[in-house]
């Protein structure tokens, strides 16, 4: 799925933005769990990402957990989760070894399968 007309050099909020837009399809406004984890497995994130497990992700977007999450805190939320992975951290403290690496290398490839780029 790519977004249409989106840029390699949009900012990270942005990307999250477009992305929060093709994860609520039906554009309520909020996105639930089952979306979150319908899209992580369907928008075939990068291993960085795809280590961390789409459920420690939303436990970071949903702390509260309400079982939705609105665009505001998704975008925050996961400009934070990206930026915790490229800095070599993670969500998760049980993130496997090797990971941080892995996350580095393949950010610049967060997206969907059509090669949208939203971290660039």
């Amino acid at each position: 799925m790519a977004v249409s007309g989106a840029s390699a050099r949009m900012p990270p909020q942005q990307k999250m933005s477009s992305l929060f837009d093709k994860i609520d399809s039906s554009g309520t406004g909020s996105i639930t769990q089952s979306q979150f984890g319908q899209a992580f497995q369907t928008m075939n994130p990068p291993a960085g990402v795809k280590a961390q497990g789409a459920n420690a992700i939303w436990s970071q977007l949903d702390p509260s957990g309400t079982g939705s999450v609105s665009k505001a805190d998704f975008v925050s939320g996961m400009t934070s989760v990206l930026t915790a992975i490229r800095q070599g951290g993670g969500v998760a403290a049980s993130a496997p070894v090797g990971t941080a690496a892995a996350a580095g290398q393949s950010l610049e490839n967060l997206g969907t399968p059509g090669g949208v780029n939203i971290l660039a």
